[in-house]
């Protein structure tokens, strides 16, 4: 992605479409190294059905038509809050090669101001990375650690 200082990258901020498949699995790769690679087409059906969904959101930063970072906005219903959704992000990711140039901070602030265009009273996300920078860009970002405690249960 390096190019010639005089020339000026055009950066995108947009919802994924049926083209963008391979470019955010190869984007997802760097986020979970060792996962399988899916052979049975499962993977595909997944994209689709979320591309298919208004309540879910997979955004990518697109730079000259190059994906370069994607969040997945899910935006659920809820009878509380004066029955107000409430979002949850999930799959934050940075092409490895570029991190530490303020796209991490453009996508989540644009996944963010599309939770609250949604109407969206809170958005969360969990991450499992106990790297202090990963922690710092949340907090950064208007996350807050304290607000409240995460569970997880995974099948046994």
């Amino acid at each position: 992605m390096r190019r010639a200082s005089n020339v000026r990258a055009v950066l995108i901020f947009r919802e994924a479409g049926p083209d963008d498949f391979d470019g955010i699995l190869r984007l997802y790769r760097q986020l979970h190294p060792n996962d399988p690679v899916l052979r049975d087409g499962s993977d595909a059906a997944a994209f689709a059905e979320i591309l298919a969904s208004p309540r879910l959101r997979l955004f990518v930063l697109d730079v000259d038509g190059v994906i370069v970072a994607s969040t997945y906005l899910n935006i659920i219903p809820n009878l509380t809050r004066s029955a107000s959704p409430y979002a949850v992000i999930e799959n934050v990711v940075v092409e490895e090669t570029l991190r530490g140039q303020g796209l991490g901070k453009r996508i989540m602030a644009e996944t963010l101001r599309a939770a609250w265009d949604a109407g969206c009273y809170k958005a969360m996300l969990q991450t499992g990375s106990r790297t202090p920078s990963t922690h710092a860009f949340y907090r950064s970002c208007g996350f807050s650690p304290d607000a409240k405690k995460a569970y997880l249960a995974r099948p046994s």
